[in-house]
Formats: C-alpha cells, structure tokens, sequence
C-alpha cells in the first residue's frame, strides 16, 4: 500500500511529470546528436572516397568501398548469428528463472491456507512426493531420442 501511496503522492505533486519533460527532452538531445554524428560519418566516408578515387581512381575506388561495405556487412551478420544461440539460451534461463520465483511465491502465499485447512500437512506432502517421484523417474529413464543422449 505504501508504493501505491508514493505513485499516487507522486502524480499529484508534478514530479512525474518533470520526470517525463527530462526523459523527452533528452531523447530529443540524443536523437539530435545522433543526426550529427551520422552526418559527420557520412563527410568521412565520403572524404575517403574522394582521396582513395584521386589516389586509385574513380572505379577502383568504388570498388573497394562496395565490396568493404558488403564485407562488413556480412561480418555483422555473421556475429549476430553466432550470438544468437548464446542469447536464446540466456533467455531460456531467464525464463526458467523467472518461472521458478513465481512458483515458489505462489506455494508460500497458498502455505497458510493449506495448512489451516482439513487436509493440512497431506495436502502439501502428497503432491511434493508425486513430484519427486516424477522427478526420479524422469532421470533414471532413457531417452528414445537419439539426439537427447548425445546431448548429455
């Protein structure tokens, strides 16, 4: 209740909205110097055009500046693809993680209540021996895929 109390004594004082007025204003700084510094990059690029076309000539230099762009290119996409299995497997993680938390606040939040019931202790230990027995079945038992044991 405390945390509706500062959001709610928060709106009505203004400091929410200063708050956005700084954060909009700071994306439109960026967006701006963004805009500049893709500017300025693109006068470099073309100055090293224009000194490589004087120096090896006009074809030789648009050559070179296509094939680099594609090479760097391919480069970028070869990177993004080889992270991409270690991102999904962070996920992956992240997910299991965020799953488990949820699991266990929820076991605690209903532990009173089923414990106050009329089943008491036998409504909480009946479904943890089942999976645990699950559990124990689920390791001791092969896997009909042969991908899966390679993988272990």
């Amino acid at each position: 209740m405390g945390m509706l109390a500062t959001l709610i004594s928060g709106l009505a004082s203004g400091e929410t909205v200063a708050a956005v007025h700084r954060a909009r204003t700071a994306a439109i700084v960026y967006v701006i110097a963004m805009a500049a510094a893709l500017c300025g990059l693109g006068f470099l690029v073309g100055a090293a055009y224009i000194w490589t076309a004087m120096r090896y000539g006009s074809l030789a230099a648009a050559l070179g500046f296509g094939a680099g762009f594609l090479v760097l290119a391919g480069l970028i996409l070869l990177i993004y693809r080889i992270s991409a299995g270690s991102r999904a497997r962070r996920r992956a993680q992240r997910r299991n993680a965020d799953m488990k938390a949820i699991g266990v606040t929820a076991a605690l939040a209903v532990l009173p209540s089923l414990l106050k019931g009329k089943g008491g202790l036998g409504a909480i230990l009946g479904p943890a021996v089942a999976l645990a027995a699950y559990a124990i079945y689920r390791e001791n038992v092969k896997s009909d895929d042969p991908d899966e044991s390679e993988r272990t």
